[in-house]
């Protein structure tokens, strides 16, 4: 018997980089698993690499509508979810002086008010002795510069986290977190810059990491399912996936 067989999985923001990984692990060990995204291309190639036991959905979690109709969906085609994974996120880097309203409140209505909402609409789907792990980031505790709005949303995200954590331990349902660092995902976790910017963040995350390099999603992956399957004593916690970094008290200037 494979590892999964028999559980079901949501991943939100499934369809690239750590999601993916996550869905793919768990796809391999047998789990019925529906991930969601929002670019298409994205979405026809998780699909491909997935196979056709998994089921991809187009999903934005900046848009409320979408959100409020997800949890209908999910159940219909998987009855109840046993393992919810909140990955989806947006990050564009600006200096706190060139930060725009607009800037602000898409980060804020992705990273924060859609994953909160998401999970409000599939908690009632969520089985007695299942898990949520959320995915925030190293960022959410350090002081980088250009990160501040970003920073913010994830910080809030892992407030939530230990709240529902408390809600819903009762239920038998456990909330932890997995807080990456510098990983190597097809944006390397930024929207929105030109490839020469992308090496030069690339070649910063190596410099400042104290392990000298990126990790791999299925690093990150691997971390995140811990939490869901085998840690079934752990409950409000956020577990480092970052290398070392969040060791740091401030990241060098460069």
């Amino acid at each position: 018997m494979s590892t999964y067989t028999g559980k079901k999985a949501v991943v939100i923001g499934g369809s690239a980089g750590i999601g993916l990984a996550i869905a793919e692990r768990l796809v391999e060990g047998g789990a019925e698993v529906l991930v969601t995204g929002r670019d298409p291309g994205h979405l026809k190639e998780a699909g491909e690499r997935l196979g056709p036991t998994a089921h991809v959905l187009a999903s934005d979690l900046a848009d409320l509508e979408a959100v409020e109709t997800l949890g209908g969906t999910v159940a219909e085609i998987l009855g109840y979810v046993d393992y919810l994974f909140v990955n989806a996120g947006i990050a564009r880097l600006a200096p706190v002086e060139q930060v725009t309203e607009e800037m602000y409140d898409l980060h804020f209505a992705v990273n924060t008010k859609g994953a909160f909402f998401t999970v409000q609409q599939l908690i009632p789907l969520l089985d007695e002795g299942g898990a949520i792990v959320f995915t925030t980031s190293v960022a959410d505790s350090l002081g980088v510069p250009g990160m501040s709005v970003y920073s913010a949303t994830k910080a809030a995200l892992w407030s939530f986290a230990q709240t529902l954590a408390s809600e819903l331990v009762g239920r038998g349902i456990r909330v932890n977190a997995v807080s990456p660092g510098y990983t190597d995902t097809p944006s390397i976790g930024v929207q929105g810059i030109t490839d020469e910017e992308r090496e030069e963040f690339k070649r910063v995350g190596d410099a400042t990491t104290p392990m000298r390099r990126h990790a791999t999603p299925a690093e990150v992956a691997s971390a995140a399912v811990f939490l869901a399957v085998d840690a079934t004593f752990t409950t409000g916690v956020k577990l480092a996936v970052d290398g070392g970094l969040g060791q740091h008290v401030a990241v060098p200037r460069t």
